[in-house]
């Protein structure tokens, strides 16, 4: 990025003269001033509040909205927002993986094509300001402490020429913020975080909706767990070139939102690393030896979970892991999941390690979409869902 470069421009190109836009926390289209106060001030401004944003005003709904992380717009989906997104990371992934869950549930979709993806080459001030959004759904420690060539002031110059910064990355396992940010930065769960954005968009019916949805999926889920000591030994991990990218299934964190709540035996308990995952190598699986391999970003176009399997049986070592003997090599979720996506990947994992309490999973294939559960197996509601989701509710 050109640091010297400047963008000598207004938050909105406005067309009616004498119309004042704040600077500031203040953020969203500006509404005409009929309808509004006698100041001009829109009647529908509200405000949202999330770490380390704080409190952000908002004069309307945001119609225009950055998006790194799918997180977030599988939660503006599920708000009946999901137009307003005018980007996304890896969207060549993210977008078909959203639309294989959305696949069923009736009327709800996710155009993802033609969105560019604003971290591909790092994020850039002049693409941040062409896409000139309402909000950046994006932590401003994550932009810190990930990207180069931005500072403190740079942050601050885009949240009051453009749109605040309105996102919380380190929730995902609960890493540690930028020092800016360290003072008060808190961290939330995906339900918590999904019920401040709903009031970005002023959706709290809709949120309070799927909430209780949520509730009675986790309730299902707890009340039918096996005793402790009959449950499986699991390993969330992905497998690259000789070696296994590695993650703690139970540790904390929004990241493990589809695996946590299944209280299963983590195999990889024991193994320590710095950061937000380890490396292993076959003998380290070896020793672990899980009853189930969860292979996170199995259920992605980026990965075909029959050549992992494949792989596996074909290397001396994998070849004898109970789990590739046994076939409970399954096909893991996205950790960067929203709650439209978590509703469908807690059923998933909860039928892969508990088939004999949630009914059999039936298995997936690459670039297929989630597969048709009989209605009696399903964990939740699809038509209530999708009703919500609507706004016909």
């Amino acid at each position: 990025m050109d640091e010297t470069r400047s963008f000598e421009r207004t938050r909105r190109e406005l067309l009616a003269a004498g119309v004042a836009v704040g600077t500031g926390a203040t953020a969203g289209c500006v509404s005409e001033t009929e309808g509004g106060d006698e100041n001009g001030t829109a009647a529908d401004s509200h405000t949202a509040t999330l770490a380390p944003a704080g409190e952000v005003e908002f004069d309307a709904v945001p119609e225009d909205a950055l998006v790194t992380f799918p997180q977030y717009a599988d939660m503006m989906v599920a708000l009946g927002h999901g137009e307003a997104a005018n980007s996304l990371f890896s969207p060549e992934m993210a977008g078909p993986t959203m639309n294989a869950f959305y696949d069923r549930l009736e009327g709800v979709s996710f155009e993802w094509e033609g969105l560019p993806n604003p971290l591909e080459q790092g994020l850039v001030k002049e693409q941040v300001y062409e896409l000139d959004s309402d909000v950046h759904f994006l932590d401003p420690s994550y932009v810190l402490t990930t990207e180069d060539g931005w500072s403190e002031a740079d942050l601050e110059e885009v949240a009051d020429a453009v749109g605040p910064w309105f996102g919380n990355f380190h929730s995902g396992v609960h890493s540690e913020p930028a020092d800016a940010y360290a003072d008060g930065y808190e961290y939330y769960s995906l339900w918590e975080l999904f019920e401040r954005v709903a009031a970005v968009f002023r959706e709290g019916e809709r949120y309070d909706a799927l909430a209780a949805v949520h509730d009675d999926l986790r309730s299902t889920i707890e009340s039918n767990l096996p005793p402790e000591d009959e449950r499986p030994t699991a390993a969330r991990v992905t497998l690259g070139d000789g070696e296994f990218y590695a993650y703690h299934l139970n540790a904390d964190g929004f990241w493990q939102a589809d695996t946590r709540p299944l209280d299963a035996r983590d195999a990889l308990a024991d193994r320590e690393w710095s950061g937000d995952w380890g490396v292993i190598d076959y003998e380290a699986m070896a020793d672990a030896d899980p009853d189930v391999v969860l292979h996170l970003w199995g259920i992605t176009p980026q990965y075909d979970i029959a050549s992992v399997r494949e792989r596996l049986e074909d290397h001396p070592v994998g070849s004898t892991l109970t789990a590739v003997e046994n076939d409970r090599v399954v096909a893991g979720g996205m950790r960067y999941q929203g709650p439209l996506m978590n509703l469908f990947q807690l059923e998933m994992t909860a039928k892969q390690l508990y088939p004999e309490r949630f009914g059999e999973w039936p298995g997936h294939s690459s670039g297929e979409s989630y597969p048709e559960i009989p209605a009696d197996e399903r964990l939740f509601d699809r038509e209530r869902v999708a009703e919500i989701v609507a706004g016909s509710s």
